[in-house]
């Protein structure tokens, strides 16, 4: 309910707003515009045309700012002269509709004016202020809009610059086993044909074959032991040259090296010379190295086309290629995607641990987006340990929330600054190295795409970033 009561210049004068303004200029918002008693309810809405400025003069109101689909408040007040409403109507067309919503929490007076009237006023009052407000506002927005492209096409630029490098070491890999296996492969046809014009019988020969069948799967069955200390492997291999020297085998020390990656010493070859007999002992340990040879070159190429399978795969999780907006998605795969993608810019110094929740729930997300949160957190984290240190990612689910948390052991945010840190084009990073934008695009997907919410802490050598997400959307806005 509204009740409309007289204006006095004298009351104007006495508001902040109005103080320094003349009688001519104070008689001028009484003819044009009015008071108001309104009664507590929503004045207006965010999104609706913008038809009036308003002025409290006493009274309580409190400022609502849309953030998805919900109304979230950012501040309230009592104080007399603040103002809301079509302030931006000097924009002209640009500026037509309210910014926020304007609750009002108490029986509270208001002066009001048109939003024609305001524009004109400041126009013809101040017009070289309304000059450099324009350039303000849309200077800052046009900024905002190109330095917001440009830091996604730097961080897509940067991830795929680690991606080819990640790509190129499996595939470089793979290409160096197959020439190599190539070149085994003929070794053993010629080999096949020197056991079939040599002195082996039938039973010789299944015994070589059964030797063989073990051979790989000894060689299989120790994939994934524990590696051995370089020391270890010398020894082991000196061991092998010894027993081949002492069994009369030519250049023993060539084909050692392939026995012991397969986890195979001289017990085992002991039982392959009383197996076999003395005469054939060297073409059968030969035959035996070129099979196991064979098999660790496959082991290297399936390990390299793994990787660089699973790097695709990580690529397109990260990329969300085919998926819908919006969809049901396993946070941690969503975050192992980003850490694989991220890897190379990590580097070998910065220690990734995970404690994930395995009771995480699965919850509808933004995925592609999400990976972007990631992206500019976890690179944050990367630049201020410097290359050296400990990234700790968590997972839990908080009360309604799914919460990730994200912690590094860098310098830390100074406490001067760590309150701005979510504003746009803000940065604490050196010149030239940051446009100050990651993070606010971090906070417009998780509060304004997502309705969760970002925060930091920080002291020096531990920094968190928390991202809480509900784990239901909400399906409709909030009064």
């Amino acid at each position: 309910m509204t009740t409309f009561l007289p204006c006095d210049i004298d009351e104007l004068r006495t508001l902040f707003l109005f103080e320094k303004l003349s009688d001519d200029q104070l008689t001028w918002l009484c003819e044009h515009g009015h008071i108001e008693l309104v009664t507590p309810g929503m004045l207006y809405r965010e999104g609706d045309e913008a038809t009036s400025f308003y002025v409290l003069m006493d009274g309580g109101v409190a400022l609502y700012r849309r953030v998805g689909e919900d109304d979230v408040e950012v501040s309230r007040t009592t104080q007399r002269g603040v103002y809301a409403g079509a302030w931006a109507s000097y924009l002209g067309e640009r500026a037509q509709t309210y910014t926020q919503s304007l609750r009002v929490l108490e029986p509270s007076r208001f002066y009001v004016l048109a939003a024609g009237d305001f524009a004109a006023l400041m126009n013809d009052w101040f017009p070289m202020a309304v000059h450099l407000l324009e350039g303000l506002f849309f200077g800052q927005s046009k900024a905002q809009q190109a330095i917001g492209q440009r830091e996604r096409l730097l961080a897509l630029g940067s991830l795929s610059a680690g991606l080819t490098h990640e790509l190129n070491n499996p595939a470089a890999a793979a290409s160096r086993a197959t020439a190599t296996l190539r070149q085994r492969v003929a070794g053993m046809r010629h080999k096949l044909a020197l056991v079939a014009a040599g002195p082996y019988d039938r039973a010789t020969l299944a015994t070589l074959i059964a030797l063989q069948e073990k051979a790989v799967d000894t060689l299989a069955a120790g994939r994934g032991d524990a590696a051995l200390s370089p020391l270890e492997i010398s020894d082991r291999e000196d061991e092998l040259t010894d027993w081949m020297d002492d069994h009369d085998l030519t250049n023993g020390w060539e084909i050692a090296p392939v026995f012991v990656a397969a986890g195979l010493g001289t017990e085992w070859l002991e039982n392959v010379a009383q197996l076999v007999g003395p005469d054939v002992l060297e073409g059968a340990v030969r035959w035996l190295a070129y099979t196991l040879e064979t098999e660790q070159l496959m082991n290297e190429v399936e390990d390299a086309t793994s990787r660089i399978s699973a790097l695709v795969g990580a690529a397109k999780q990260y990329s969300q290629i085919g998926r819908a907006p919006d969809q049901i998605a396993d946070i941690h795969e969503l975050l192992d995607s980003t850490l694989t993608m991220l890897e190379q810019r990590l580097g070998p110094d910065i220690t990734v641990v995970r404690h994930y929740d395995p009771a995480l729930p699965k919850i509808p997300v933004y995925a592609a987006e999400l990976n972007q949160v990631w992206t500019n957190l976890v690179d944050n984290a990367a630049q201020a340990m410097d290359g050296h240190g400990t990234l700790t990612v968590t997972t839990r689910t908080v009360d309604e929330w799914v919460e990730v948390e994200i912690a590094d052991t860098g310098s830390g945010i100074p406490p001067e600054v760590i309150g701005r840190v979510f504003e746009p084009f803000f940065t604490t990073k050196p010149v030239g190295s940051g446009t100050g934008l990651g993070l606010d695009i971090s906070w417009r997907i998780v509060v304004g795409k997502h309705h969760g919410d970002l925060s930091v802490t920080s002291v020096p050598g531990d920094t968190r970033f928390r991202v809480r997400l509900p784990r239901t959307l909400s399906e409709g806005p909030t009064a």
